[in-house]
């Protein structure tokens, strides 16, 4: 009957000796399992001790004997021999030196040396490093292991390696109808495409710059013999915004309230292609309206290139109404920033009945370039984007039945939110346009003020050839669906027209709610010029809720 079959009734204990005290308190302080109950497993685990003391440099250690001490107890005596603290690891030419550096390991000619404990994780560290790289069943060994002197021993490295894998297919879970488009040109993901999990991952996170869609949780692979499928999990997420607000205040004529108002709806991706659907209704309370309506279509054709088209139609009371019409190429550079060409045509109709110097019909056709970047936090509801710069310059003529004249115009709107803790933040906007031009007409200039403007003046009141607007705000959270915040505008404009420099500045306070409506916010804001005194009667209360359905 075999020794093993004598022991196997009944639980062994297990203690490791080496040639001196001083190694036997080594192999304690490494440590190894003591009872057992059979002796292959006891053998299995001395086996082990000599493997983790291999790996701590004792590269000469090796079983002198195991003894049967009496019953239940055997003594495995080792022999550890010299200690060797450092490896030099030889490849050859084919090896990728750069994935040294990403496991900091610097590399010299043809080898690197490691400490030996350390041997083990670097190497699962580079080994993890190939496999990201598109070899996901590669793995490496250490062969030819020699001693070269007391200090350090050498062994060459070599890679097993299976082909490398590419990217087969493409599988959407959750949201099947995602836009392919933007697997391939957002998130930059396509068949046959080498295969890199880090990457994909990296590149999948990209969902938190769309307001339509969001992950579900991290992508899976499916390897078979000849193929890689990838899985991508996506939630499809609600977009779609309607918002407005009620503005009012007192008529410095008739001495009653006056009110104004707007609709802002916003339809996004409705169709499955990731489009966006703009339509605008305001009408002031100085007897003015504008509608428009825009429309952009990303990645189009599955390509790179977007489309935008809009219509704007502005009317100011009896006076006049001005129809502009534009249509744009983008090209999206990735998820945040976009170029733009296009050309704009407006047509202007004086509805008074004769011409004159400053108000008078014509038409201008622009060519336009632009740029624009968004950096969303689409995490947090109360301010869901972070940073945006909008920039449009264009150049073109405006005609009449006078005179044919070159113009030029650009636009800049820009805001960034500095998140100063988790509860303060602060809110800076600039805006402003201007319109470069030997004469102008009073149809043709831009008109600014209001809630979305400098706050504390009537919507649209303001109208220049040049101006700019900057909006600060002081934030505090109250809680996660509540803020309190401080309102400081101040603009600069000029109307060549009128001959008027003016400095404007707005003051206030305001706050948002975060309901199951949407986002409730009031503003109270006043607005003086630099020639004419603060008064509580010019004061602007404007309220608005921003839904999303």
């Amino acid at each position: 009957m075999g020794l093993a079959n004598l022991c196997s009734s009944q639980n062994i204990w297990l203690n490791v000796t080496a040639e001196d005290e001083t190694k036997t308190k080594l192999i304690d302080s490494i440590g190894y399992k003591e009872q057992f109950d059979s002796y292959s497993e006891l053998e299995s685990e001395i086996n082990a001790t000599v493997k983790r003391l291999w790996r701590k440099g004792f590269i000469d250690t090796y079983i002198n004997s195991i003894l049967k001490q009496n019953d239940t107890l055997f003594e495995a005596k080792l022999t550890l021999g010299m200690k060797r603290g450092r490896i030099r690891i030889k490849y050859d030419s084919t090896f990728n030196t750069k994935l040294l550096k990403l496991v900091t390991v610097e590399p010299n000619q043809d080898f690197f040396d490691l400490n030996l404990e350390d041997v083990e994780t670097i190497l699962n560290e580079l080994n993890s490093k190939i496999a990201e790289q598109g070899d996901p069943f590669s793995s490496l060994q250490l062969i030819n292991i020699r001693k070269e002197n007391e200090t350090y021993i050498s062994a060459d490295l070599k890679i097993i390696s299976n082909q490398k894998r590419r990217i087969d297919n493409i599988v959407i879970k959750g949201y099947e109808k995602f836009p392919k488009s933007y697997i391939k040109h957002f998130f930059k993901l396509k068949s046959n495409q080498q295969f890199n999990l880090n990457e994909i991952k990296e590149k999948i996170e990209l969902l938190e710059d769309l307001r339509f869609a969001e992950k579900i949780k991290d992508p899976e692979v499916l390897f078979t013999t000849d193929s890689t499928t990838l899985y991508l999990y996506i939630e499809k997420n609600r977009t779609n915004n309607f918002d407005g607000f009620l503005g009012f205040g007192t008529n410095e004529e008739t001495n009653k309230l006056d009110f104004d108002g707007y609709l802002d709806l916003r339809l996004i991706n409705n169709l499955n292609y990731g489009e966006t659907l703009n339509l605008f209704y305001k009408s002031d309370e100085i007897d003015q309206q504008t509608f428009r309506v825009d429309l952009d279509l990303p990645y189009i054709f599955s390509s790179p290139v977007g489309i935008e088209a809009g219509l704007n139609i502005f009317r100011k009371d009896t006076t006049f109404v001005n129809a502009n019409q534009y249509a744009k190429v983008n090209y999206l550079i990735d998820s945040q920033q976009k170029i733009g060409a296009g050309i704009s045509f407006t047509n202007s109709s004086n509805l008074l009945e004769n011409n004159t110097n400053e108000l008078n019909d014509y038409t201008s056709n622009f060519f336009t370039v632009s740029y624009s970047f968004i950096k969303p936090q689409f995490y947090d509801p109360l301010f869901p984007i972070n940073f945006l710069a909008d920039i449009n310059i264009g150049t073109g003529k405006r005609e009449n039945n006078v005179e044919s004249l070159s113009q030029n115009m650009a636009r800049l709107d820009t805001y960034k939110i500095f998140n100063l803790n988790e509860r303060n933040s602060v809110f800076l906007r600039l805006n402003g346009a201007f319109l470069i031009s030997d004469n102008y007409f009073d149809n043709e200039l831009f008109r600014f003020g209001g809630i979305n403007s400098i706050r504390g003046f009537e919507e649209n009141s303001l109208v220049a050839n040049l101006y700019s607007v900057i909006n600060t705000e002081y934030r505090y959270r109250l809680s996660s669906s509540v803020y309190i915040h401080s309102v400081f505008d101040a603009a600069y404009f000029e109307n060549q027209l009128t001959q008027a420099k003016e400095k404007l500045f707005g003051f206030g306070f305001g706050f948002g709610l975060l309901t199951n409506a949407g986002l409730f916010r009031l503003n109270y804001s006043s607005g003086k010029s630099e020639n004419r005194p603060f008064r509580l009667s010019d004061s602007k209360v404007h309220i608005s809720l921003t839904a999303t359905f």
